[in-house]
């Protein structure tokens, strides 16, 4: 953690220092992203992709594009967010249908699920674009970096780029930013595409999905936080914050009812409480190379 490196200051020096490397990341990515001079912005809604946007457009104006790939992978709750931030915050929103699930290979829910996405996507938005050449760019960060992340082979072999990555930006310093920016988004939860929910091997069915974020939406519906549903065929696996477990016992009888409406026969409450990735742990991550050991834009 970013932070975490600077625990020998004393506490105002610790401040203006953590003000002042905030700072020049910034700066550092603004100045990347000025230098494309045309970008497409690869929008989610996130806090990542969000902050990605505002900048992008500060700097390049209207030869900065936003788009958003619509598929079943992305909640109606994270559709209507996302349309929502954008309008907020003045920026125009391009949205293209993206049919994943008429990928078989994607269906498959394979471990290469992931990479399988990614290349179906840039090869839509391709299509989409047509003869437009401006650089793809996506909010994948340095925290990702620690994670399983397939599809960020895919990414080299499309050639979108990662500027927080080469700015050396982590999710906290993208929190950080947006903070120092006044952005409202700044420490709105992490979320995931559906897919992400289902155990490797359940093929992803548009009933699955529908599952899943009908179940979300009902544990949302009790006011937790931070919710993951992780479908294990015919079994609901929660997880929320340990500080909200006692919210699920309290509706356990509600929230076990309205899983097995929407087609789970058992559900549990995992004492691990939520984690990204759950479905990953054991896994290898570290996808991305660096293509360049001297990056004039990464700081530190």
């Amino acid at each position: 953690m970013y932070f975490l490196k600077l625990h020998e200051l004393p506490g105002e020096a610790r401040m203006v220092n953590a003000m002042s490397s905030i700072s020049e990341k910034e700066r550092a990515l603004r100045d990347y992203l000025s230098k494309q001079k045309r970008v497409i912005v690869l929008y989610s809604g996130g806090v990542d992709s969000a902050l990605l946007a505002v900048i992008a457009r500060d700097e390049l104006g209207e030869c900065a594009r936003v788009i958003l790939l619509d598929s079943p992978l992305l909640s109606r709750r994270q559709f209507r967010e996302a349309r929502e931030r954008a309008s907020a915050l003045g920026i125009p929103l391009h949205i293209i249908p993206f049919p994943i699930l008429d990928d078989p290979g994607f269906r498959q829910n394979l471990k290469d699920r992931c990479y399988r996405c990614k290349k179906r996507s840039s090869w839509i938005l391709r299509e989409a674009l047509g003869a437009d050449t401006a650089a793809v760019v996506d909010g994948v960060n340095t925290s990702d970096l620690q994670e399983f992340r397939p599809g960020l082979r895919a990414c080299e072999e499309e050639g979108i780029l990662h500027p927080y990555v080469e700015c050396g930006i982590s999710k906290n310093d993208i929190r950080e930013i947006a903070r120092s920016l006044g952005l409202s988004f700044w420490n709105h939860p992490s979320s995931a595409c559906l897919a992400s929910r289902v155990v490797y091997g359940e093929e992803l069915t548009d009933s699955t999905l529908l599952a899943i974020e009908t179940g979300e939406e009902l544990l949302h519906s009790f006011g937790l936080s931070q919710v993951r549903l992780r479908s294990h065929g015919d079994l609901a696996r929660i997880e929320v914050l340990p500080p909200e477990f006692p919210i699920v016992l309290r509706f356990r009888k509600e929230i076990a009812e309205g899983l097995r409406r929407a087609g789970y026969r058992y559900s549990t409450l995992d004492i691990e409480g939520f984690r990204s990735g759950s479905m990953d742990e054991g896994s290898v991550g570290k996808e991305y190379v660096k293509k360049s050991q001297q990056n004039p834009y990464r700081l530190g």
